[in-house]
């Protein structure tokens, strides 16, 4: 008798079991054989509403708007809205109507980083409702940066924002605001904005560290946060 043939049959029913496995059938969840993968939707990357300002940002966070604050109120002798929304109104009138934002008015408008005045405004929807927020900004000569976003209610003018840094560079991701400022001991505060219905609200707030600070030890292995002897964070 021919004893050989068993473990040789058993060999080919194993190897064509292992074949099916891998390339007739799908894990569960999975593509079939010849199945195109699913597109993959690009993620929103920061856009810079100010680019020649986004490399001289100097240090020192931003001021956020509380949120104990009542609900933001028109702005008064300000410039009606007509049909083309925002983008249509004189931006310097907007400017001269806000308590907040009047005072800078009288410095002119700037193109470039290290001036002092009003930067070029700029256009966004913030609001998801397909109408563009306006965003100005101005730097002083203290070196900081007031920022403020108005929106649009029928034909009138209400501002949503206001903030004040060290001339922060701002962007844009999505539909949110992102405010980036530098400090000298080689951390970055990120302090990110979202319309809640009622103006953009901080929704995040992040400093990180990207250079060692004294008396920490410095490796590349992830670890959890550590404190020096001086209470700041390791990385």
């Amino acid at each position: 008798m021919n004893r050989p043939a068993r473990p040789l049959a058993a060999a080919l029913v194993c190897t064509a079991v292992c074949a099916l496995a891998v390339g007739g059938c799908s894990a569960p969840g999975g593509l079939g054989a010849g199945e195109p993968a699913p597109p993959v939707s690009a993620q929103p990357q920061p856009e810079s509403l100010w680019p020649l300002w986004t490399d001289h940002s100097v240090s020192g966070p931003g001021k956020p708007v509380g949120t104990r604050e009542p609900p933001p109120q028109p702005l008064k002798n300000a410039p009606e809205v007509g049909p083309g929304g925002l983008p249509t109104v004189n931006v310097q009138d907007v400017v001269r109507a806000d308590k907040q934002m009047k005072a800078f008015a009288a410095k002119g408008w700037i193109n470039a980083p290290g001036k002092v005045g009003m930067r070029p405004p700029v256009f966004r929807d913030l609001t998801g409702d397909g109408s563009q927020e306006l965003i100005v900004a101005a730097d002083a000569e203290t070196g900081r940066t007031a920022l403020t976003v108005y929106t649009a209610e029928g034909t009138r003018i209400v501002p949503i924002l206001f903030t004040i840094g060290r001339r922060p560079a701002v962007e844009t991701i999505g539909g949110d605001l992102l405010l980036r400022t530098a400090a000298d001991d080689g951390s970055e505060q990120a302090v990110r904005y979202h319309w809640d219905g009622e103006r953009m609200r901080v929704v995040s707030d992040e400093r990180r560290y990207s250079k060692s600070l004294p008396g920490c030890e410095s490796d590349r292995t992830p670890q959890p946060r550590r404190t020096d002897r001086y209470g700041q964070v390791c990385e």
